[in-house]
């Protein structure tokens, strides 16, 4: 589990020289998850290219930001058939994606001034998150990990539950998107 890594593995990152229709170096024209792996979304529940789904909510200036996030992912698993589960397995999953989705905006609002977007996307093998938000911390966590110990438990749940995760940042602008990925049920 990498918390530098800005792309997941296999993902080789932004396409050179503008042959993602933006010139290496500039930002998105939407300014939407400026610097993260992930495309621009398409309209909400819109399919993209090679089957992946994405969904992006705005939650600059919301209150109640985490059921918001909550409920806006289990919207997004239905939509995309995790939910209704039809076994213990598929239940667990999307409990696990729900659960990172809690982690990681809770830790926007905790140490980062509160998030600014939720990014999902999702093919048929994985659920990836992203949160962005204006913060200049770094997420990692805590060392060493004491179970009993109140509080600081957020990012170990992300490391331990996820394929994956990590920060990117944009250069020349505020803040970071904090990405995980989950795998689908099999």
């Amino acid at each position: 589990m990498s918390t530098t890594r800005p792309y997941s593995p296999g993902d080789r990152g932004p396409e050179p020289s503008g042959a993602s229709g933006v010139p290496e170096g500039s930002a998105p024209s939407d300014g939407a998850s400026a610097g993260a792996a992930a495309p621009p979304a398409p309209a909400e529940g819109a399919r993209q290219a090679q089957g992946q789904q994405a969904r992006r909510l705005s939650l600059d200036g919301e209150s109640g930001v985490v059921p918001l996030a909550r409920d806006f992912t289990r919207q997004a698993l239905y939509a995309w058939g995790w939910l209704p589960a039809s076994g213990a397995e598929q239940r667990a999953a999307a409990e696990d994606v729900l659960l990172v989705v809690s982690e990681l905006v809770t830790n926007a609002c905790l140490h980062a001034g509160g998030p600014d977007e939720l990014y999902l996307t999702c093919d048929r093998k994985v659920i990836r998150l992203e949160v962005r938000d204006r913060g200049t911390g770094q997420p990692a966590p805590r060392t060493p990990h004491r179970a009993g110990r109140p509080g600081g438990h957020g990012m170990f749940i992300v490391q331990r539950l996820c394929l994956d995760w990590g920060v990117v940042r944009t250069p020349n602008s505020p803040g970071k998107t904090v990405w995980a990925e989950l795998g689908a049920p099999a």
